[in-house]
């Protein structure tokens, strides 16, 4: 019960706040908003609260706000004046109304984790050896379990984070570590080995190792609400750059077809962490987030980013798509997209009986 509250609980917010960036666009430019509705299929509940009207749908799968004159072949209807129209909005307008859904997945994961850094801090893993591997230049070079380094060539080091990037600037050049062993200071030569392993992405480069591992100790760095808001804006950045490579990667093929995820999945993971704690759970959702504002932007027809590229086609032109291929290029991005969540779930399914 627990899992399915959560599950509901993540989907409901992030549906929210995209259409809610939907909605507030559009009424700071004054285009009538009918409806604002949070699922699909028959209404379940709802009430009208000046010019719109709000509900709750049977099916939690997505959401959608209605438009005064969303084309312009839509009938105002009675009340509504000719300049709420969203068809008869010059091109930029139209573009900031449909880019600002996606634009509000990305500030709802950057106030969760502004959130969580304020609350929690910042965790950083101490440069401490947990482990030295047999037959590495680390044990060579007789570091030892328990080690903490102090400085890589004289220049400090406070978290394990910089102990790596010395390590992969050095290039397999040797470097003089100073070390804390118990109640004394040493100081340690070691030379790197360069080897080749594969990244995130499965692909092979050249990395330097000592052959370390962190003995996952960390420390907690207490944030502040304007150090933690840019902290939080950061890890949304990171993840948004890192989620495009993946991206890139899977239409390469460098990254395997199979590791793409469907609603099966995101509805296991949502469990796991809920079973976990709020943290973790709050986490996952800043995620998912951030996965749902850059989908919504890929330029496929009958998405977010499918309008603005027609928009701005408009922009440069002058004039609107034609219809007829509006038509086509809608019913092959319906076609597309209903392709991509069958092999989605087809890759959840063989992964839960695996």
């Amino acid at each position: 019960m627990q899992s399915v509250l959560a599950i509901i609980l993540v989907l409901g917010v992030l549906i929210f706040f995209h259409e809610l960036g939907h909605f507030l666009v559009a009424r700071l430019f004054k285009i009538g908003v009918p409806v604002f509705a949070l699922g699909f299929g028959p209404k379940l509940f709802g009430f009208q609260y000046g010019d719109t009207e709000y509900r709750l749908c049977a099916v939690p799968l997505g959401g959608y706000v209605k438009l005064a004159g969303e084309s312009a072949q839509d009938e105002l209807g009675e009340g509504i004046p000719p300049e709420s129209s969203f068809s008869l909005r010059p091109p930029w307008q139209r573009i900031l109304v449909v880019a600002a859904g996606p634009v509000f997945n990305f500030v709802l994961a950057v106030v969760i984790y502004w959130g969580l850094f304020w609350a929690h801090g910042q965790q950083e893993l101490l440069p401490v050896v947990g482990q030295v591997l047999e037959d590495s230049p680390a044990q060579a070079a007789d570091l030892r379990d328990g080690d903490m380094v102090l400085s890589v060539n004289g220049q400090d080091i406070r978290y394990w984070s910089e102990l790596a990037e010395r390590i992969q600037q050095s290039e397999g050049q040797t470097m003089l570590l100073t070390v804390q062993r118990e109640n004394r200071v040493v100081d340690v030569s070691a030379q790197p080995r360069v080897e080749v392993r594969q990244n995130l992405f499965g692909e092979d480069i050249k990395v330097a190792m000592l052959g370390i591992t962190a003995s996952g100790q960390t420390q907690s760095i207490a944030l502040g609400p304007g150090t933690a808001l840019i902290a939080g804006a950061e890890q949304t950045w990171t993840i948004v750059v890192l989620t495009v490579q993946g991206i890139i990667k899977l239409i390469e093929r460098i990254i395997p077809a199979d590791n793409i995820g469907g609603p099966i999945l995101i509805a296991q993971l949502v469990s796991e962490q809920a079973s976990e704690g709020l943290t973790n759970l709050l986490a996952l959702t800043a995620l998912i987030s951030i996965n749902l504002g850059l989908l919504n932007l890929l330029p496929i027809p009958v998405l977010d980013g499918g309008h603005i590229l027609f928009y701005t086609i408009e922009t440069i032109t002058g004039k609107p798509l034609n219809p007829r291929m509006q038509e086509i290029a809608y019913k092959i991005g319906i076609a597309f997209l209903i392709a991509l969540m069958t092999f989605a779930v087809f890759n959840d399914i063989h992964r839960f009986f695996k």
